[in-house]
């Protein structure tokens, strides 16, 4: 990792963090091509859009796959603020997305959430490399831990009512 990688994963977790004050889960990510240009970039929705499937990630596939040729799909890399989840990672591996960067691992959030007492998600944190055959998936990357830890407790207490 490198720092044009740490450039575009400062700018996951500005997207993340605009994604909380709308109300939705920290999660940010930034498609950049491989000429090195930001192509697109999105926020968690989940909540403000009422569907749980309202992944930055999942988003930035369903775009690159329209708009996007086969080859500048696989040249790209998606950097995220959270390491895809399996339904993420499977829409990266079938639109033919190359390398992921993520600040903060699957596992590591699902021992963050576990730790702060609440519930599991519905779905195994599975790590991307685990549910793709191919993609090159680089992370976590500690220099921004304490700032993504930071962003999922405040959602954690919102959620609590704090």
């Amino acid at each position: 990792m490198d720092d044009i990688d740490r450039k575009h994963l400062e700018r996951c977790l500005e997207l993340a963090g605009t994604a909380l004050e709308l109300g939705n889960s920290p999660f940010g990510s930034v498609l950049v091509d491989g000429a090195g240009a930001v192509r697109a970039e999105d926020h968690n929705r989940e909540t403000t859009g009422n569907d749980a499937t309202l992944h930055p990630e999942f988003e930035l596939a369903r775009w690159a796959a329209h708009n996007m040729t086969a080859e500048e799909r696989a040249a790209a890399t998606v950097y995220t603020s959270g390491e895809h989840c399996p339904m993420c990672s499977a829409a990266h591996a079938w639109v033919g997305l190359g390398r992921i960067v993520h600040v903060y691992s699957g596992k590591q959030y699902a021992a963050l959430c576990a730790a702060e007492g609440m519930p599991p998600s519905p779905v195994a944190a599975l790590g991307a490399d685990e549910v793709t055959r191919s993609v090159v998936v680089e992370g976590p990357e500690p220099m921004f831990e304490d700032r993504i830890v930071a962003l999922h407790r405040r959602r954690f207490a919102m959620s609590r009512g704090q």
